[in-house]
């Protein structure tokens, strides 16, 4: 009867633990060195839009803590005239080389990292830009798949906060206001 009993136990031990290592684990992080950024200003008279598809992300599925990182140079302009006005006359590329924004997925305990789904989440952070770090807010989704978090984000900014310039006889032809959009599908990082 005691050798039946252990061997019960042991059984139940062992489904236990089996069930515990196939639930989805919260405290996962995810990552991705080919995010894509982009932005998009739209002003009376023209529209003007890049992207950079070298942006580092990290998420942390227990906190919903994220971190972006971008080389400002990667952006690419449908013109190479824009590309250098960009780079040399409003974000000063050379001077301030990096953007980053550190955040947080606020609505994180709606998301169901485990289960495969879309998601609507609030993200709130500090984007770093031109030297000048400010809250930034954003919404979108978060699809999961398998071991996947496609992640689209998008923000709205006002270039003066971040000290960006436009110059007087360009003002009917550039927006203050940017659209940025993230856009990344992160791999599970395997432990």
């Amino acid at each position: 009867m005691m050798k039946k009993r252990n061997s019960l136990t042991k059984i139940a031990l062992l489904m236990i633990l089996l069930a515990g290592l196939s639930l989805p684990s919260q405290g996962q992080k995810y990552l991705t060195r080919n995010g894509m950024i982009r932005f998009y200003s739209d002003a009376p008279a023209e529209k003007i839009e890049a992207s950079n598809r070298l942006v580092n992300i990290t998420l942390n599925g227990a906190t919903g803590e994220m971190v972006l990182r971008l080389q400002m140079q990667s952006f690419v302009f449908d013109t190479a005239e824009m590309q250098d006005h960009f780079n040399k006359e409003y974000v000063e590329s050379d001077k301030y080389p990096e953007s980053d924004f550190s955040g947080k997925i606020i609505n994180l305990k709606e998301v169901r990292l485990g289960k495969e789904g879309v998601y609507p989440v609030t993200v709130q952070g500090r984007l770093t830009l031109h030297n000048v770090t400010r809250d930034l807010t954003g919404t979108g989704t978060i699809e999961v798949k398998k071991d996947l978090l496609i992640a689209e984000v998008t923000f709205h900014l006002n270039l003066d906060d971040y000290q960006i310039a436009i110059p007087a006889n360009l003002v009917n032809r550039i927006s203050n206001t940017v659209q940025i959009t993230m856009h990344a599908t992160l791999d599970k990082v395997i432990k």
